[in-house]
């Protein structure tokens, strides 16, 4: 189901991958087959607010649909298509990142709709599937948007440093229809979208997109962390808010909007905590048939003796596999 095209100049993109900055990045027109991808926007969800709850689990403007099999019957050929081996093997030939594996959950992932005035602040992603302890490696972004301008919002950024606004530097793609951007997951992979601010008349529109995840067993080990949540980085102020400039209404209530964004985020990080402390405690404490609770959150002494055995893991492979060849 991926372009012909794309499929014949995968090392090319590849190179353009590897090679790319802030982090390994490639941005492909034309992405899927021109059928499959019209398929895709013609049977696109419909906005639905039970899909469309936020962290806090407010309902909000995006909405994600992650059992795209039961939309129709070619969502249901493409989710078996993105979850067969020719697939996987295809982003590894698109990527040089072996080994990649599927989830059938696509959780997180599938039909992403984002609605006028969202916006998605610069992150960096989960870094493990903790149901199954594997490492996320690739995001891959397709866009079904027909219509958009630049104007409106809602392009993807790149960031090389959001914490440091000053210094940081950003790449934008608009999600134009059938275009892929492609990228890796790690420690330093932030990525977003500016606010969508569509003009009178275009209201109506919105910002559709496919997600997919992938993951492998194993990772280069300087890139092992302990597993951890999706981390935020509020947007900054804007340029023109300096000292000495009289604020209008447009900026208070901007200021306040990011007040309330990063009040938000704290209270979203608190409550992560208390649950992992929780879990933790359940971990170190027996039930009564005398087995630890399933809900396992590592020490920190365990996590190092993990990330220490998988380094020694990593090198042998390097090793054997520099022998054979």
């Amino acid at each position: 189901m991926i372009n012909a095209v794309v499929v014949a100049n995968a090392l090319e993109i590849q190179h353009e991958f590897q090679e790319a900055k802030p982090f390994r990045y490639a941005m492909i027109e034309n992405f899927l087959d021109t059928e499959v991808c019209e398929n895709l926007l013609r049977d696109f969800p419909s906005f639905d607010k039970k899909y469309a709850l936020n962290e806090m689990g407010e309902v909000g403007g995006k909405a994600v649909v992650e059992r795209v099999q039961d939309v129709s019957e070619p969502y249901k050929r493409f989710y078996e298509y993105i979850n067969s081996p020719e697939f996987l093997q295809k982003m590894s030939d698109l990527t040089g990142i072996p080994d990649l594996m599927a989830d059938a959950t696509l959780f997180g992932g599938g039909t992403h709709e984002n609605r006028d005035g969202q916006y998605l602040d610069a992150h960096i992603d989960f870094n493990i599937d903790e149901r199954r302890m594997l490492h996320r490696r690739i995001n891959l972004l397709v866009y079904l948007n027909k219509e958009w301008d630049e104007s409106w919002g809602g392009n993807i950024e790149l960031h090389s440093n959001p914490r440091y606004p000053e210094s940081n530097e950003t790449i934008h793609f608009r999600p134009i229809f059938n275009r892929a951007v492609i990228f890796e997951t790690n420690e330093y992979s932030w990525h977003g979208f500016q606010t969508i601010q569509l003009p009178e008349g275009k209201k109506h529109l919105s910002r559709k997109s496919f997600s997919i995840y992938l993951y492998t067993k194993d990772r280069p080990a300087n890139e092992v962390v302990a597993p951890h949540t999706t981390f935020y980085v509020c947007r900054p102020l804007p340029s023109h808010i300096k000292p000495g400039v009289q604020l209008s209404e447009f900026d208070y209530q901007y200021i306040r909007g990011l007040l309330a964004n990063r009040d938000g985020l704290v209270q979203m990080y608190q409550t992560l905590l208390i649950e992992k402390e929780q879990n933790l405690r359940n971990f170190m404490q027996l039930n009564q048939d005398g087995l630890l609770n399933h809900n396992v959150i590592l020490s920190s002494r365990s996590w190092k003796l993990i990330v220490a055995l998988h380094r020694v893991k990593f090198k042998i492979r390097q090793f054997f596999s520099f022998k054979r060849a």
